[in-house]
């Protein structure tokens, strides 16, 4: 078993999803309380791909989150740099192009994605800003970015009760539930060091994206992003 610690080593990183592959889409649906689903279903409306168009998947896992863009008629590209969880993907959704790739070092040509989404994968990518430059780079001019990822409650007595959940019954809920549960320690650090809704805006910006904007989820404990390129 193995977790990754917040310094968020590629391989340290690689080997803890390897190691929850084979539970990740069931763990998830548990410990968010059934609402992994709903966000998903939010994500494929606010990237809103159609017929035709080319979307890249980051993140993907086992591609489980690429479904509804295939339903919805686009190419969709399910891309990640853990081969236990494509290997997982593979067994599941054979028709998936899955691909390995690292987010820092796309394997794709320059502006070949209408789209670009990344679901609670970017706060695992050690280099941030040379992800999002690196997104920024395979999408084509006037191509969007959708990114899903957890943030922090806007209420401030949920937000303590929140942080209470992460650090105190988070971890023993992913014991009954999970392949590896100390990864889901790092999970909930992990939550509690990333920037807030403006923060990740402010960083958008800093990589190139145009007009950063955002919408919470549940009260803020996930918040969809979306910007544009130039």
């Amino acid at each position: 078993m193995s977790r990754a610690s917040l310094d968020k080593q590629p391989h340290e990183v690689a080997a803890m999803f390897d190691d929850v592959a084979a539970k990740y889409d069931l763990t998830n649906d548990v410990l968010s309380l059934g609402q992994a689903r709903l966000w998903r279903k939010a994500v494929a409306r606010a990237v809103d791909a159609r017929t035709g168009e080319r979307v890249l998947d980051l993140a993907a896992g086992t591609g489980t989150s690429s479904l509804p863009f295939r339903e919805a008629g686009a190419y969709v590209v399910p891309c990640d740099f853990s081969l236990g969880m494509l290997r997982e993907g593979k067994k599941r959704h054979p028709a998936l192009p899955l691909t390995a790739g690292d987010a820092t070092r796309l394997p794709f040509a320059d502006g070949v994605f209408d789209a670009v989404t990344i679901s609670f994968g970017l706060r695992n990518v050690q280099d941030t800003k040379g992800a999002l430059g690196e997104m920024l780079r395979v999408t084509r001019p006037g191509g969007r970015i959708v990114i899903c990822e957890f943030s922090h409650p806007t209420w401030q007595p949920f937000r303590t009760v929140y942080t209470e959940y992460l650090m105190r019954a988070l971890p023993p809920i992913a014991t009954s539930v999970s392949s590896n549960p100390d990864a889901y320690v790092y999970l909930a650090e992990s939550i509690r060091a990333w920037p807030d809704q403006p923060g990740l805006a402010a960083r958008l910006r800093s990589a190139g994206w145009e007009r950063p904007a955002w919408r919470n989820l549940t009260g803020g404990v996930v918040a969809l992003h979306r910007a544009y390129k130039p």
